[in-house]
């Protein structure tokens, strides 16, 4: 578990509570040591890895995120296509920390989950043993119940490794006055209780031992300062055991997986050798925009290739000829439809591929604005670099196919310097980033 090495990190330096929230995650290798009669594929493994994030906040701050872990869930799950449900899981009979503590943090997970919308239930007496949490169950193709992701809350670990941050000047102000109170009181009980104390030293010493032995009489740790407060924290898994995660996937598609995450998104098939070259092109253009695609490049017949394709389960098969070619375009089909999609050219088939893309939460889309991401298209056109970005629609290189030549070494040099716009000049930004990478080479 990783979770002790976040608390090393918090703990590093002196935090305020100007920090908190404060949010960790890591996909550490993790080891456990399974009987070997409980393995069983990628389900249960012996190493596996984990999308483990620990979140340290204040008891206020509970609500807020535990809502921001459940929206982050709800979005990786519809991108996947699961079903999920939610479960609650209290207090269970052995546990840390008094009832009230444990009373206060169970609200606050039953508010977010009413904020969060979706239905959820109570699972009495199945929380962890250092606070309670809420589980997320998938159902796959089949309504198999998996479990996937967990929120949970701990109040253990931060009093283990006597984790603290400087409270707000309120609460440092009310410290320092109480402290001097303490301070006083203690002054003038020492002298009375002095030879009290001597006299059950050793019975405080032989319960010290026996507390020892009972993880659950004492959390150890040591003190607050005078102005800090204790951190509470948020332990969240969305995908837990990625291995266990990818198996459940293959299981909910059936080896068909979804475009934006499948290895062979896309055939291209010349109906004869003579457009071989062009189906090179198309192929090296869309791999340049980052999908995978590959080329047929075998002597079945047409229907042979087409078939062999979607035994091969690709996403999308594009057929070339004559006609294609003319236009700059391909002749496209979907995996499991029969009907072909019609004719696409080069540039609307990539627009295409990329709606299939999964879109940005919403919480990305906000931080992104936040952060003014991105620039201005800009409005200022420049013909030399449209008429560049035209001739370069259906070629990989100006000169060569599978290299640049000494023409695009030569216009590199030219425009090296020029920003090109992405949107405006999609080619020519596509051209470039590649030609730079091969020069550097």
């Amino acid at each position: 578990m990783n979770c002790p090495g976040h608390c090393v990190m918090f703990d590093s330096v002196l935090r305020s509570y100007k920090e908190l929230p404060l949010r960790y995650a890591d996909f550490g290798v993790l080891h456990r040591n399974e009987l070997s009669g409980a393995l069983s594929g990628l389900t249960r493994v012996r190493r596996f890895q984990q999308d483990d994030a620990h979140i340290f906040c204040t008891l206020e701050q509970v609500e807020d995120e535990i809502y921001g872990c459940l929206d982050f869930i709800n979005y990786i799950y519809s991108v996947f296509g699961f079903e999920f449900k939610l479960e609650l899981s209290t207090k269970p009979e052995m546990h840390l920390g008094d009832d009230a503590l444990w009373e206060k943090a169970e609200k606050k997970l039953e508010e977010a989950l009413n904020r969060f919308g979706k239905e959820w239930k109570i699972n009495p007496g199945d929380g962890a043993f250092y606070g309670p949490k809420i589980d997320i169950k998938v159902y796959d193709a089949l309504k198999r119940e998996h479990q996937l992701g967990t929120v949970q809350l701990d109040f253990n670990l931060p009093e283990r490794f006597n984790l603290q941050y400087r409270a707000s000047d309120d609460h440092e102000n009310d410290d320092k006055k109480e402290g001097k109170k303490e301070k006083k009181a203690e002054e003038k009980s020492e002298k009375k209780e002095e030879p009290v104390k001597q006299a059950s030293e050793e019975s405080k010493n032989e319960e010290t031992k026996s507390q020892s032995t009972d993880v659950f009489k004492d959390v150890g740790g040591g003190h607050l300062k005078t102005g800090f407060e204790r951190p509470v924290m948020v332990h969240r898994a969305i995908l837990g055991s990625v291995e266990r995660m990818l198996a459940i996937l293959c299981e909910h598609t059936g080896g068909k997986w979804p475009f934006w995450i499948s290895p062979r998104q896309v055939k291209v098939i010349p109906i004869s050798e003579k457009f071989l070259d062009y189906a090179e092109q198309v192929a090296n253009r869309l791999r340049l925009e980052g999908f995978e695609a590959d080329c047929d490049r075998s002597n079945f017949t047409i229907n042979k290739k087409v078939r062999n394709a979607q035994l091969a389960q690709y996403n999308y098969i594009a057929v070339v000829g004559e006609e294609e070619k003319k236009i700059g375009a391909v002749d496209l089909r979907e995996r499991d439809n029969k009907d072909r999609l019609g004719k696409f050219t080069i540039d609307k088939l990539i627009n295409k591929f990329k709606g299939l893309l999964p879109k940005s939460s919403d919480a990305e889309a906000k931080l992104k604005k936040e952060a003014f991401y991105g620039a201005e298209e800009s409005k200022s056109g420049d013909d030399e670099l449209a008429k560049l970005n035209e001739e370069l629609l259906l070629k990989t290189f100006l000169e060569g196919e599978t290299a640049p030549g000494k023409a695009d070494l030569d216009l590199l040099e030219k425009i090296k310097d020029k920003e090109i716009d992405s949107k405006q000049y999609p080619n020519l930004f596509r051209w470039k980033h590649f030609v730079s990478k091969v020069a550097t080479k």
